[in-house]
C-alpha cells in the first residue's frame, strides 16, 4: 500500500489511515514486533506528508 501513489494522491487521508490500520493489526496479529509498528507507522506519515506537501506544490503551480 505504501507503493500505491494513486490511492494516495486520490485520498490522503484515507489512504494513511488505511495504513495506520493495516500496521495496527500486523501487530496485533504478532507478524510485527513494536519496533516493525513503528517503521510502519513512521513510513505512512512521511507518505501523508509527502502526498500533502506535492498536493500543495501542485495548487500554487510549482
Amino acid at each position: 500500500m505504501l507503493q500505491d501513489e494513486t490511492a494516495l494522491f486520490e485520498h490522503p487521508g484515507a489512504h494513511h489511515k488505511a495504513l495506520l490500520r493495516q500496521a495496527h493489526a500486523l501487530h496485533n496479529a504478532q507478524v510485527i514486533d513494536r519496533n516493525d509498528l513503528s517503521d510502519l507507522l513512521e513510513q505512512a506519515d512521511g507518505a501523508l506528508a509527502y502526498a500533502v506537501e506535492s498536493l500543495l506544490d501542485l495548487d500554487s503551480g510549482e
